[in-house]
């Protein structure tokens, strides 16, 4: 059976717990990207937008798990690794990923280029990190850029 998310949205953290989607090795593989904090980009007056996400001590997670920006642009992520463990995030770009070693209480920061809207998955694939529930979320709103666009007659709109 599956829920909505507005069901899902009143869903208690003992409902989370009784089907086991509140920690690790559980039913699922990990953490649900969804059950997770939701943090929000500042966008600085030079245009790059700008957020922290850390990784709590013996939880496997970001958090936030899930960033949201405005538009597409340039990132810039500032990533605290507070567990006793390394992690090693591996961040979407627009060309190569950009790789950002985290020993174990430690900070980096990754310089971004996403220009559209959508969603973008990070992770650490260290060890089993990934399956175990380090993975987050980037989601980006705004409109598709017009280097991108097809060129046809204006589409209805919802």
């Amino acid at each position: 059976m599956t829920s909505t998310a507005d069901e899902r949205a009143g869903a208690s953290d003992t409902e989370l717990a009784a089907a086991g989607l509140d920690g690790q090795n559980r039913t699922a593989l990990g953490r649900l990207v969804g059950t997770g904090n939701i943090g929000y980009a500042e966008e600085g007056s030079d245009g790059v937008m700008r957020a922290t996400v850390r990784i709590p001590e013996d939880e496997l997670v970001w958090d936030p798990c899930i960033l949201v920006f405005p538009h597409g642009g340039d990132v810039e992520l500032t990533l605290i690794n507070d567990d006793r463990n390394t992690h090693c995030a591996v961040l979407p770009n627009n060309g190569d990923a950009k790789i950002l070693w985290l020993v174990n209480h430690s900070k980096g920061r990754a310089r971004l280029n996403l220009d559209g809207p959508g969603i973008h998955w990070y992770s650490s694939t260290t060890g089993n990190d990934e399956g175990r529930g380090l993975c987050g979320a980037l989601v980006f709103g705004g409109e598709v850029p017009d280097s991108a666009r097809i060129d046809r007659p204006p589409q209805p709109r919802p």
